[in-house]
């Protein structure tokens, strides 16, 4: 992995990542029409807490995301690219944990979400692993956590796949689109990630 920066200062520089085959980048304007191709379908959005994006939908995702640059800052929100053809969308934020002060180890969750005309090719996989890096490449981060609807197979999957452990799983804990959905909670430990112990 190769992190880019544009010299700017860290909350403000956009963040490129290259991989072998991708580059995760900061987002854009003119990101959301992308974006809507998978963002807008309901089998990518079964298991999110949004509906399928509307055009306006994906217009203010995109604002919104243009200022999460910096995970030290609170977030960070990478837009992944495949030949330069939008394939999915990786974010990781700071949870707020009790007993942390800014000196001690925090802890931060990650989510994703891939186009499936791009599934099968390992991509979220190399994307979600750069954008672990990215996290363990912060100071003071301890801890990476995914949690995702149970029912949610292929997230899953590829938290396994990475290394993430299975640690939890909360029955009937989240209202989400009008029905109790079970929670899984994944995790891996700064000192269990390759590029980081």
């Amino acid at each position: 992995m190769d992190v880019e920066d544009a010299g700017m200062t860290p909350t403000t520089a956009p963040v490129t990542i290259r991989t072998d085959r991708l580059v995760l980048r900061t987002y854009r304007p003119g990101d959301h029409q992308d974006l809507l191709t998978f963002y807008g379908r309901s089998d990518v959005c079964r298991y999110l807490f949004n509906e399928p994006w509307s055009p306006e939908d994906a217009r203010e995702a995109v604002q919104t995301r243009m200022s999460r640059r910096d995970l030290a800052a609170g977030a960070v929100a990478l837009v992944v690219e495949y030949e330069g053809r939008v394939v999915g969308s990786v974010s990781a934020w700071l949870v707020e944990e009790s007993g942390c002060t800014a000196e001690t180890a925090h802890m931060a969750e990650v989510g994703w979400a891939f186009s499936p005309e791009f599934g099968g090719r390992g991509f979220a996989m190399e994307a979600v692993t750069a954008l672990i890096d990215l996290v363990f490449a912060t100071p003071r981060l301890r801890r990476v956590v995914a949690l995702m609807d149970s029912r949610n197979e292929s997230s899953a999957r590829l938290a396994q796949r990475i290394g993430m452990w299975r640690e939890a799983h909360f029955r009937q804990n989240a209202w989400i689109k009008n029905e109790w959905t079970d929670t899984v909670v994944f995790a891996i430990l700064r000192s269990e990630w390759p590029s980081a112990a």
